[in-house]
Order: C-alpha cells, then structure tokens, then sequence
C-alpha cells in the first residue's frame, strides 16, 4: 500500500488555480428538496449532517419513508429537538447534526419578515462554513450548545485535576480556573471506585457555579471505573495499551511470541470486556476518546508491529472497530509520544488508515511528556503545529510540567495559528509532491561547504551536519567583542574565541562596519578565524569588503553576476516561477536561505518551503537550506517559540532543512539562540543539551513534579547527549521513556523507582536521596561529567 500516496491524496488539492490549505471535513454537499423555495443546505458525511438556515422556522427531518431521531452536536443558535422536528428560534450559521441516515429537510417558516430576499452561495460548505468545524462536531457532541465551537479548533485543558475523594471544592476550584482561562474541554484523572463517585459531586459544584464545561474522566487499567463515571462525566478517555490490563497485560518488553489463534482469543477477551463500556456511552450519549501512548503499547501489539507508529494505529483500531462492530460512532482519536516526530508520523498513518477504511473521526493532538518552559512549548509546537498546518486536529491539549491552568495560554496560541491559515486560506501555487516522506523520517542532507583549493579560511565550519544555527548580530555588539563571543557561546581563552559544542555557526551582518573600523573588523576576523561563517548582503559587500565574507544574494542579485569569485548564500521565497528558479542550476552556493516575509499572509510559509524542496530534488540540487524567519517588531516570547515550532518544525520533522535563523528585533539575543537550538534538539537533529522527558502533574503523580523537575534540571542541564525521564507514575509503562537514558519514576508515596533505559536498576529509594541516587547513577554508567566552571 502506498501511504504517502493516499495520505498525498487526502491531505492536499491538486485542482484549481491554487493549492491551498485544505480542512479535512465530511466528504459531501448535497443541496435539500425544499418547499416554499427556502433554502436549506446540507452537507452529509458517514456520521454528520452540516446544516444552515437564512431563517427562522420548523425543520422537518426526514429519512426518505420515516422520520428519525436526529441529535444536535453543536448549534449557535437555540433549538429544540422532538422526534424528526428542528425549531429554530433565529438564524444559525451552522448547526451540525448527527445521524446515520441521509435526509432531507421541508421547511415551514414561522416569521414571514425576516425571510432574505435571496440567499446565494457556490459551495458554502467549504468557503463559509468554518472548515474546522465539522470533523470535531459530529464527535464533540458535548458542546450543549453554550459554545460555538463551530468557529475554532476546541482547547483542551488542563490535565489533569489532582483528583481525591474528600475536598470536592478545590477540585471544583481548579477546574473553574481552567475553565475560565479559556479552556473548552477539562480532562481529570479518575484512578478507582472512591474516585469516581467523587467524580459526581465535583460535577454538581460545577454545575451549582453555572459552570457547565465538559468534563472527560482519563482512564487507566480499570473498566468498572469508566462504567461508573460514564454516568456523569460527558466524555471517557481510555487507552487501549493498559485499559484493559488483565486482558491485553502493558509491554514488560519481552520477546513474546503469538500464534494467530492466541492473538485473536486475546481480541475475543478485550471485546467482552470492552463492549460494556461502550454500550454505556451509547446509552448516556457519552464520547469517547481512543487514546493510544507510545510508551504503553501491549506486549502483543509490540510482537507483532514494534514500537513503532505502526503498533500505535492498529492499537486504537483494534478498540474502534469493536465501538463500530456495536454501532458506536461517537469517538475520537489521538495518537500521543514524547518524541514530537513519533506523534507526528503516527497521527499521519492513522488518518492514512482512515481514508482507505473510509472512516472520518476526529483527532485530539497533543504531545505528551513534553516538559515545562520553553522547552514544553517547542516540542508541542513541532508535534502540534506541523499536523494543523496541514489542516489536520480538532482538539489539542499543550502537555506542560506547569500548573494546568498554564497549559491553556500556549494552547490558545497554536490554535491561532492552525485557524489563521484556515481563515486566510493560505497556500501556494499547484505542485506534486513526490519526495517528501510523510510515515518515516529520512532527512534530506544538504551538502556541507567544502575546503576548496586556494581558499585562505576554512567554510567547513559555516554549517554544522546536525543543524546549524544562525543568528544576526549588528553593529554595536561589535564594539564589545568578549560579550558578543560570549552571546555566541564560544569558549574564551585569553580573550579569544573558540568554537564549543553549542556554539552559533554563521552570523548575518546585515550592515558592515566602516573600513575605517578596524577593532569591529579584527572581532569580525577572529570569527572567521575559527570558521564561522559571516554573511552579508551584496551591496553592503560591494561598498566596504570584507575578507573572507559570504555574500547573501537574491534570485534577481544572482542573475546580474555581480557577486562572481565570492562565496554565496542565495535567498529565496519558495513561491517563485520555476523559471526563476532555474538560475540555481547554474550557481554554487554555500546555502540557501528560504525567506518568506511575515507580510505574506496569503502565502503558506511550510507549504511554499515543500514546493521548493520539491523542486531541488526533481533537480538534484543538494544545496542546504536554512529556515529564516524574521517576526515583526513587538511579538511575544511565547508566539516566537510557537511560530518557530510551527513553521520551521513542520519541515525539519519530515527532513527538510539544515538550520535555522531566527531574527526578532526586540527579542534577547540569548534567548534566540537557546530557541534555535531547542527547537533542532526538538526535531531530534542536533543535541546540545540534557534532553527531559517530564509529564504533567496528574492524579497518579506521586511527588511534586514541578519541585523534584526543577531540582533534577539544576543538577543536570550540562550533560548534553544524556536523556532523562522524570514520571510521576509509571502508568504509561517504561515505553514512554523509550528515548531515555535514565529515568526517575514514582514508585509508591515518598519512594521513587531509577531505570537504565526500560529496565528498573533500583527500587523504592526515599524521595530525599533520589536525586543524588540518579546522579550516582549517570556516572556509573560513564555518562557524568562535571559542571564547568564559571568565568
């Protein structure tokens, strides 16, 4: 089976005269028999019917011989539902309803005056009707019609309530706080039976407060829990890998072998113990949440797919068939790693699946584990941002080490920018895509500058082969060179710089220093001296030389010859005419840089990137390429992380990009040059840190995460290469750690459990030693090195 091809298929327009971004919806338009002459449109997929009325009325919903129950997922404006009867009160602009069968619709107005004159639309299912509306809406059924989340991709806050059984009010509290930081969707972590009994007196407060946000219990191991608080609460999460533990037993990463017959008897027993549980939903008209995790795939999915996005997909599918088996639709996916380029070709594979089972359910995104800080953000943007770019995900959830109510404002952002692609439609002229690999990372490696004979400096260096950063420095930082190599990171000996395992390769010097100059110029030599690239623009080259420089041209500067016999670095949009481009047949360049001004808005900056790496391959152009990104003056530090995840990461996910430069004027230099690095150690290129793996606080934590977190980062943050997990439990399995070198895991109140890998070494150690019990550990295992000293 060809995936790339059918994900290709149903992920991008191939017609008309541009390629745009393209929302995954229901697949038809089908225009109602109307009486009267009003009109009613509705769009109809496998489980959804998308309304839209001009007017008030009396909608009478119709199978073709019989009337049918219809449910409202999601209105904006009231209704009232009886039977096959739909009252409108007032206009709507959307009304998703849910249903099997396909109907149409006879309209009988009730106020004559407010009926339009005339209500003309091409295809308003797709350019009017909110394209992220209608694959969240026909599964989000908990919307009770308080929110119009026709108009917005849903937030999902917060996991996760520290649940107990006694102090219903600050529970209650927490969720109002999360809640009212904006969040559409609270998620809480129900462990047992006391749990979820206290599950409906929290939900009675709630409502008490007229806070009437859904609620969806995260359930592990336990069914008879879920079967409990399927009662009250309006949706269950539940994870195919250790739901049913006793049945389908959390990988101990064994090499266990399954005959068919044992395979399928186990599929038997997790069909009789799931069924009840979804004919619960069924009755309560509860959703669901089939949430596969990387690190608690079964030891029998793990036999026959590995640990792999492979074993995730078939993991949540062996769950969905059985809800379809039971004529159960009312479920969403989602596909969770720590490793954001894991989550990313998962929920791509699983969408893939989709379409050639011609299924269409929503997907909740998010990256788990991610951490806390920048760090959380970056790889939440990777993961997260990449899918919606592509107009995938209909809930997501940023997973941070933070307090829950602090997950909502970086969750906000990425949704703005997933919407702000959709609203504007962003995109670039048709192209196919025939390179790029969307199920695997395999990075295209550009060529690295070469010594060339007669050359005086040394342009190895320019770039570096994991990634390079690149960053802008200008004038007045060259007149205190000590703290200018310092911000670069280089080493200092004696006052002279030296290149370190973090340090910036390139700078871009947008203006050159007087020839006059000669203390700017000797701090500029002495980085050229340890082969750091210093590129400047042509005019400023041709006005005040500077030796050893690479010349940053343009498509339009490259064809005038004007930078011949210098070293060059060629800007480009990614847009341009392919004839345009064809002058990059002819050069040798040191680098391109893809440059799309932020001004562009109608201009997909990652699918314009595609389109050009699309053309260096039909033309075995090996150039590498950095991502330049400029944002505008005044843009927030958490907007920076974000977009550059977003933008940049969507591409160097799927191997496409050599580095990155970040400009941002008003932004700390510092604080540009850890972000570009984060965000190449995020898309796992070049690691120049310790790497974490630290889940949020959860009902099952059994430590202060953010304390003992905060505390193991002091201590370790200078072993780079070196990866450690930070869990608060172990319920997701060692698997979740599966990039980890060491992992520190609570075992039971006040003890912790230390693992080498997936292999627990040392258990139930006192919370007080188990920091200095983890360091102990990295150097026995070789891994230690002391912190350096401070200059």
């Amino acid at each position: 089976m060809d995936w790339n091809r059918h994900f290709r298929q149903n992920c991008h327009e191939k017609n008309g005269a541009r390629t745009r971004f393209r929302r995954r919806v229901c697949q038809a338009l089908t225009v109602s028999d109307v009486e009267g002459g009003r009109t009613v449109e509705i769009g109809h997929g496998r489980r959804i019917c998308w309304l839209r009325a001009a007017f008030s009325g009396v909608l009478i919903i119709r199978e073709q011989f019989s009337l049918v129950e219809v449910g409202v997922a999601s209105a904006p404006g009231k209704v009232l539902i009886t039977g096959g009867y739909l009252i409108l009160e007032r206009p709507n602009a959307g009304i998703v309803l849910s249903t099997n069968a396909r109907f149409y619709a006879i309209v009988k107005p009730i106020h004559q005056d407010i009926i339009p004159d005339s209500w003309e639309s091409s295809n308003p299912f797709v350019e009017q009707a909110v394209q992220y509306a209608v694959a969240a809406a026909h599964a989000l059924f908990i919307d009770k019609g308080k929110k119009d989340m026709l108009h917005k991709l849903l937030l999902q806050g917060l996991d996760i309530t520290i649940l107990g059984c006694n102090d219903f009010y600050s529970y209650r509290n927490q969720v109002m706080r999360i809640a009212d930081k904006g969040a559409d969707i609270v998620r809480i972590t129900v462990q047992g039976k006391k749990e979820a009994d206290a599950c409906f007196e929290i939900k009675n407060t709630l409502v008490q407060k007229n806070y009437n946000i859904p609620l969806v219990a995260d359930i592990h191991f336990a069914p008879s829990v879920a079967l409990r608080v399927a009662e009250c609460f309006d949706k269950i999460r539940v994870n195919p890998g250790i739901l049913l533990l006793a049945a389908d037993r959390r990988a101990q990463f064994e090499k266990l072998e399954y005959t068919d017959e044992d395979y399928q008897k186990e599929l038997e027993h997790i069909e009789q113990v799931f069924t009840p549980l979804v004919e619960k939903c069924k009755k309560y008209g509860r959703a669901m949440r089939i949430g596969t995790n990387h690190g608690s795939l079964s030891d029998r999915i793990m036999s026959y797919y590995g640990d792999s996005p492979r074993g995730m997909v078939e993991s949540a599918f062996e769950f969905a068939r059985i809800c379809r088996k039971l004529d159960y639709h009312n479920f969403v996916f989602s596909m969770k790693a720590s490793n954001p380029v894991v989550m990313v070709q998962a929920c791509r594979l699983l969408l893939a699946e989709m379409y050639v089972e011609g299924w269409d359910y929503p997907l909740h995104l998010g990256v788990t584990e991610a951490g806390e800080g920048e760090d959380g953000r970056m790889k939440s943007a990777i993961g997260i941002g990449t899918l919606l770019q592509d107009g995938l995900g209909d809930t997501i959830r940023v997973s941070l080490t933070e307090p829950p109510e602090e997950e909502i404002d970086p969750c906000r952002r990425l949704a703005n920018l997933g919407m702000k692609a959709s609203e504007l439609q962003q995109g670039v002229e048709p192209f196919e895509e025939k390179h790029r690999h969307y199920f695997d990372f395999q990075r295209r490696t550009g060529q690295l500058p070469m010594q060339k004979e007669g050359e005086e400096v040394d342009y190895r260096g320019v770039l570096h082969r994991d990634g390079s950063v690149l960053m802008s420095v200008y004038l007045d930082q060259l007149k205190m060179p000590e703290l200018l190599y310092k911000s670069l990171a280089a080493k200092l000996v004696v006052g002279m710089p030296f290149k370190d395992l973090a340090t910036v390769d390139s700078i871009l010097l947008t203006e050159l220093p007087p020839v006059e100059d000669s203390d700017s110029r000797l701090a500029l030599k002495r980085l050229v001296d340890i082969s750091m690239g210093v590129l400047t623009p042509l005019s400023e080259q041709l006005m005040k030389p500077l030796p050893n420089a690479v010349v940053l041209v343009n498509l339009k500067e490259l064809s005038t010859g004007a930078h011949k016999l210098l070293p060059e670095a060629v800007s480009v949009r990614g847009d341009e005419p392919y004839k345009e481009l064809d002058i990059l047949k002819d050069v040798d360049a040191t680098m391109l840089l893809h440059n799309l001004p932020f001004t562009e808005d109608k201009i997909s900056r990652v699918h314009a990137a595609r389109r050009l790496f699309e053309y260096l391959a039909d033309n075995a152009l090996n150039f590498p390429v950095i991502h330049h990104i400029q944002f505008p003056k005044g843009t927030h530090r958490d907007d920076l992380v974000i977009g550059a995840g977003t933008n940049a990461g969507a591409l160097l996910v799927d191997g496409l990009g050599d580095g990155v430069l970040l400009e941002a004027p008003d932004q700390d230099f510092d604080f540009l040059r850890n972000t570009s690095f984060n965000l190449l150690q995020g898309c796992r290129m070049r690691n120049t840190k310790t790497e974490y793996v630290s889940c949020p606080s959860c009902g099952r934590t059994l430590f202060d995460l953010q304390e003992i977190s905060a505390q193991i980062r002091e201590k370790t943050l200078h072993l780079p290469g070196v990866s450690i997990a930070i869990m608060g439990c172990i319920v997701n399995g060692p698997g979740e750690m599966a990039d980890a070198d060491f992992g520190y895991v609570g075992g039971a109140p006040g003890k912790i459990d230390l693992y080498v890998g997936k292999t627990v070494v040392k258990r139930g150690i006192d919370m007080e030693c188990a920091t200095d019990a983890l360091i102990q550990l990295i150097k026995d295992h070789g891994r230690w090195v002391d912190p350096p000293a401070e200059e």
